[in-house]
């Protein structure tokens, strides 16, 4: 199997023009011509990630139909632009709609920006007639019950172009998860509750494969490493990190990293053979491993795969979808888990971390590598990566659970500098406050009964959150400036009940 990709490269997003035959073969041509115009706009826009291909004008029920099945069966496709250039006939786009099993956002534009009040007559009128033959497009996406966006005003205003690359941004998440094998090494931790979930709804909601193997298959693959490859792994961390004295060549430790470097090669050989972009640990079942992998969880995180911790599927499914989401921005994503507060009044901070398994893509100062104890799965001492998360704003995110439906939490936040150096805290970790304040977003989190473990990123902001669950038809809490905790608990109870109402009996 090939290695894992977060790249947006081989994706791409028809552009799909809607028009009928009543206009006229030099109309349409017009129409042709002007919405390629739009298509290519698209594509030259930095901003935008995925490439838009521009499909030819549809005019009848049963090309619109054609070309949904066609988007429906190519993995490369992540979803369709609709604009109704001219007047497309609503009943037309009945089947092909209905059909659409790919997100599909709704572009409410026009070829000119400025009306050509001199010169304008009513063969531009006939023309130009997206006003309100978008109207009737949305009444019928309305009538059906299409999930969509809708992106209001001209290509060329950088707003458009912003939300359009948001759009892309969540559909390519939802393509991901869609593709995603993911491997969980052992159980999730004995007793916990917000960890367990139902994996074949996942399957149903979000497309991915969650399945376990044993730990002791990957402790196979992991004494399986050659001593060569070690050697050169040994050498990588060397010239990426601060290396700990102890743990270089020579070092009374040295045996230690090389262990470490022996997990990587073996996790990630196992990993590719499979085909997985995600995967679980639990400290509670190591089997023949040495060592609680953290280094190499960590790195792979970095590089796009998803994690979580304590088994914790559902966190690994966001991390590889935060992942691909934020594919080619700064920042990254990783697993992360509210560890304890900063409590002074007016100056209340949440310190997040793990016992080893925090992403380096958080930031851009070179990590230590380090050796410590860990009292908690009884194997010997794990190396680490240990850094703090560069300041700047970033997103939370958690999935629940709650029986009858998946529910996304997502805090924004504001990652901060230390307050003074821990010199004693070994592990990745970040430091933030939450929007609004710290009690209104703890009390918020912990009325939806968010979980305990997230993914932070600091790639992707809340809107692609948001596209993404509009897209999923999962439930999103969001909390951020704009919260109260009274329009909160309002919003969780009007969800309980539409939730139920919406799933039919």
């Amino acid at each position: 199997m090939p290695a894992l990709s977060t790249s947006l490269d081989r994706y791409e997003v028809w552009f799909v023009t809607g028009s009928q035959n009543l206009y006229g073969e030099e109309t349409l041509q017009q129409v042709a011509v002007q919405s390629q115009a739009i298509a290519e706009a698209l594509n030259e826009a930095t901003e935008v990630p995925v490439t838009v291909v521009w499909k030819p004008v549809l005019k009848d029920s049963d090309a619109i139909r054609r070309l949904a099945l066609e988007a429906n069966a190519n993995d490369n496709v992540i979803g369709l632009i609709a604009w109704m250039h001219t007047f497309s006939p609503a009943k037309m786009w009945i089947a092909g709609l209905d059909a659409l099993r790919k997100p599909l956002l709704h572009l409410h534009t026009q070829a000119n920006i400025a009306l050509p009040w001199a010169d304008i007559d009513f063969d531009f009128m006939n023309l130009n007639q997206a006003a309100h033959g978008d109207r009737e497009f949305g009444y019928i996406q309305t009538r059906l019950g299409v999930a969509r966006k809708t992106v209001v005003g001209h290509v060329s205003d950088p707003r458009v172009m912003a939300e359009v690359a948001t759009w892309q941004r969540a559909a390519s998440g939802w393509a991901a998860t869609h593709s995603l094998k993911l491997a969980r090494f052992g159980d999730n931790m004995r007793n916990v509750a917000v960890t367990e979930g139902d994996k074949t709804e996942a399957e149903l909601r979000f497309g991915v494969q969650v399945n376990t193997w044993s730990v002791n298959e990957l402790a196979e693959a992991v004494n399986a490493a050659s001593e060569d490859d070690i050697d050169s792994l040994v050498a990588e961390y060397e010239r990426l990190y601060d290396v700990a004295p102890e743990l270089r060549r020579g070092g009374a430790r040295h045996d230690s990293l090389r262990y470490g470097a022996a997990t990587e090669i073996g996790l990630r050989s196992f990993l590719e053979a499979g085909g997985f972009g995600a995967f679980t640990t639990s400290f509670e079942d190591l089997g023949a491993l040495r060592q609680l992998p953290g280094l190499a969880v960590q790195r792979l995180m970095a590089e796009g795969y998803g994690f979580g911790a304590e088994g914790d599927w559902k966190t690994a499914i966001l991390v590889r979808t935060a992942n691909v989401m934020g594919a080619g921005l700064a920042g990254g994503a990783s697993l992360m888990e509210d560890y304890t507060y900063n409590l002074v009044p007016g100056d209340e901070k949440i310190l997040g971390a793990h016992m080893l398994e925090v992403s380096p893509s958080l930031t851009t100062s070179t990590p230590s590598l380090e050796i410590h104890p860990l009292g908690i799965g009884g194997r010997e001492d794990p190396v680490r990566l240990v850094f703090t998360a560069d300041p700047g704003p970033a997103v939370v995110v958690a999935m629940s659970d709650m029986r009858d439906r998946f529910r996304l939490v997502a805090n924004v936040v504001e990652n901060v500098p230390l307050d003074e150096p821990m010199p004693h805290l070994p592990v990745g970790h970040a430091l933030w406050r939450p929007a609004p304040d710290f009690a209104t977003s703890a009390a918020a989190w912990l009325t939806a009964g968010a979980a305990h473990h997230t993914v932070m990123t600091t790639a992707v902001g809340i809107d692609v959150f948001r596209d993404f669950a509009e897209i999923a038809g999962v439930e999103l809490l969001v909390i951020d400036e704009h919260t109260t905790l009274r329009d909160f608990q309002r919003e969780l109870r009007w969800n309980a009940a539409y939730y139920r109402l919406a799933q039919g009996l």
